[in-house]
């Protein structure tokens, strides 16, 4: 067996086998909590310093009516604001991506802004009296980079800084270089589900389904595939791979093309790598390039998918070629979690379902609807609270002395 550098934490012997009550997958103000107590308060991941690297360079990000712009400016500096004028709020970027050259120009009435978010100068400035510009900049929203990942919340909440969160990755990302990974073009994906975002975390938060549902990922490292738990939400999943257990052609061909990483560890050596952070989002790493993916939630029964694929500088062509391979059957992949999270959805509305029986392979599971319930008790009930507001009954049950979540 591969050692790993992860102090993991082991499945209990006796543990409680259900899941989040039904309720709670489609209740719109449980919705309005999470937004509040939990989206805004985490960690998001927004991109990669390679997706900006000259000055002007911009990613947007939207959230549950929150509007964010990271920016390079002239310095070199990556920063983080609202992606919103001080004027009249009108977003001064617009689109996904996207370059500014020297200046921010709101596209509204023409405020001025420059590329560190100060603001250079209000259109027609005699007609709003005194103006101090220095109190009108773009207003700046947390951030943090952690080799290489752009890290943004909104709002102060229960995580440390990323790079005390992140420790335990730190060993894997630095002999990845992952600080290196530059973009591939053309290859950000989306896709909306008509489900809520619990019920595709759901379904990536364990292998127990792996070996049925996924046959490419099954031809590709079989048996070898592992779900480890580590501490403060984070979880990594990995199994390695060779030719002996390849059928279908691109798993056949990847395998076989696939170049060596003499340089990385051994157990990163012939191995695809997912990284989890609580709540939402993955990082998936193969000796060919990488990855991060998320779920974006819309309302209580829409959710949006989201990732952006990288590469490592300098690639041969059986690696450009080998990373194809590899989205390839990282496509199949998606398509089949997606189809599972629709049907796992579905079911919470039937009054036939009676909750979930978890498995020992669905631990990562249980652990991640533990940490919902820490920040939001109120999902411990069975029924949705009646005869008072639910943020009220959810503080209620926060103040309780015997609340041990």
């Amino acid at each position: 067996m591969t050692e790993l550098p992860y102090d993991t934490i082991p499945v209990p012997n006796d543990w409680n086998r259900g899941g989040l009550p039904a309720w709670t997958y489609h209740s719109p103000a449980l919705f309005d909590l999470e937004r509040d107590r939990l989206f805004l308060t985490h960690w998001q991941v927004v991109g990669h310093v390679g997706d900006i690297p000259a000055a002007g360079d911009w990613l947007a990000f939207d959230l549950l009516g929150e509007r964010a712009v990271v920016m390079r400016g002239q310095d070199g500096v990556v920063r983080a604001f609202h992606n919103l004028c001080r004027h009249r709020g009108a977003r001064v970027v617009d689109g996904a991506k996207g370059h500014c050259k020297g200046s921010i120009v709101c596209p509204f009435h023409g405020w001025v802004y420059n590329l560190d978010g100060s603001l250079r100068g209000a259109a027609r400035p005699s007609s709003f009296g005194e103006l101090k510009r220095e109190e009108f900049g773009l207003k700046p929203i947390e951030m943090e980079i952690f080799h290489g990942f752009i890290f943004l919340r909104f709002k102060d909440g229960p995580q440390p800084a990323v790079a005390e969160l992140l420790a335990p990755y730190a060993e894997d990302f630095a002999a990845y270089g992952m600080d290196k990974l530059m973009p591939v073009r053309n290859l950000d994906w989306t896709s909306e589900l008509p489900v809520n975002w619990k019920s595709v975390r759901d379904v990536d938060n364990e292998g127990y389904h792996v070996a049925l549902a996924h046959p490419s990922l099954q031809e590709l490292y079989g048996r070898t595939y592992r779900d480890l738990h580590l501490d403060k939400g984070l979880s990594v999943s990995i199994g390695w791979f060779d030719e002996g257990m390849a059928r279908g052609w691109s798993v056949r061909n990847y395998v076989k093309i696939s170049p060596p990483r003499p340089e990385l560890p051994a157990h990163l050596q012939k191995a695809w790598t997912y990284y989890g952070l609580f709540p939402n989002a993955v990082f998936a790493v193969t000796p060919e390039g990488a990855q991060f993916y998320q779920e974006i939630p819309i309302g209580p029964g829409r959710t949006r998918l989201a990732g952006r694929m990288y590469r490592w500088p300098n690639e041969s062509r059986e690696t450009r070629l080998a990373r194809y391979l590899a989205f390839r059957i990282d496509r199949f992949t998606s398509a089949e979690d997606q189809q599972l999270s629709i049907w796992s959805n579905e079911s919470m509305k039937s009054e036939a379902f009676e909750g979930f029986h978890l498995s020992d392979l669905e631990y990562g599971l249980r652990r991640h609807h533990d940490g919902l319930r820490r920040l939001m008790p109120v999902m411990t009930l069975p029924e949705e609270p009646a005869g008072k507001p639910l943020p009220r009954a959810n503080e209620d049950l926060i103040c309780q002395p015997s609340n041990s979540l």
